[in-house]
C-alpha cells in the first residue's frame, strides 16, 4: 500500500489551446490573462497545506500556474509532462474524428505520439515518488496526464482516467481511506 500520504494535483491555467480544445502536449503555450488570474487565485487554497514535495512538469504553462499559485521553486518532474499527441498535436478531437471515427486518446493510438504504456511507466514513477514522501505531495501538470496519474493512484488502468473530468486551473486531491486509495476530492 505505501504510506497513507496524499497528492494533490493542479491542471494549468486555461490557453488558447486548451479554450480551443487543441491537443497540446509538446507545445509550450503560454497562459492567457484569465488563465493567469485563476492561477494566482489557487495560491491560498494551498498555502497552509505543508506539501513536502511540489513538482511541476517542465512545460512553461503548468510551470507558471505554480508560479502563481505560490510555488516558484517547485521541481520540475518530466514525468508530469502531458500525454504526447504525435501528429495530433494542435488539433481537436472533431478534426481527429473526420478520419478516425470515434477516436479519443484513451482508446486509439495517437500516430508519433505515446501509447498508455508509456504514459503509465511514467505516472507510476510519480505516484511512488508521492506515496513514499514524508507528507503531501503537490503535482501542476496536464488535463490528460493528470486524469491518467489519478487512475494509476486508484490502481486501476491508465484509460479509466477518461471518466474524470479535469478542468484548467482547478485542484484535486487523492488520498487513503481504510488502506485503499481514494479520490478525497476532483475538479475543485
Amino acid at each position: 500500500m505505501g504510506s497513507v500520504n496524499e497528492l494533490w494535483l493542479v491542471r494549468h491555467g486555461r490557453t488558447e489551446w486548451s479554450a480551443a480544445g487543441k491537443h497540446t502536449s509538446r507545445t509550450d503555450v503560454p497562459l492567457l490573462p484569465e488563465g493567469e488570474d485563476v492561477a494566482r487565485s489557487l495560491g491560498p487554497r494551498l498555502a497552509d497545506v505543508g506539501f513536502v514535495q511540489v513538482l511541476t512538469s517542465p512545460r512553461a504553462r503548468a510551470r507558471r500556474t505554480a508560479e502563481l499559485a505560490g510555488f516558484a521553486d517547485a521541481t520540475v518532474d518530466g514525468d508530469l509532462v502531458e500525454w504526447d499527441y504525435g501528429e495530433y498535436e494542435g488539433i481537436t478531437t472533431p478534426e481527429i474524428r473526420e478520419t478516425v471515427p470515434g477516436w479519443t486518446i484513451w482508446s486509439h493510438p495517437a500516430p508519433g505520439g505515446e501509447t498508455s504504456d508509456q504514459v503509465r511507466v511514467r505516472l507510476d514513477r510519480v505516484v511512488e515518488r508521492a506515496r513514499s514522501a514524508a507528507g503531501p505531495t503537490l503535482a501542476f501538470g496536464h488535463g490528460h496526464a493528470l486524469r491518467a496519474l489519478a487512475a494509476r493512484w486508484l490502481e486501476l488502468p491508465v484509460a479509466e482516467g477518461q471518466h474524470f473530468q479535469l478542468d484548467t486551473a482547478t485542484v484535486s486531491v487523492l488520498g487513503w481511506e481504510h488502506e485503499a486509495p481514494t479520490i478525497r476530492r476532483w475538479n475543485a
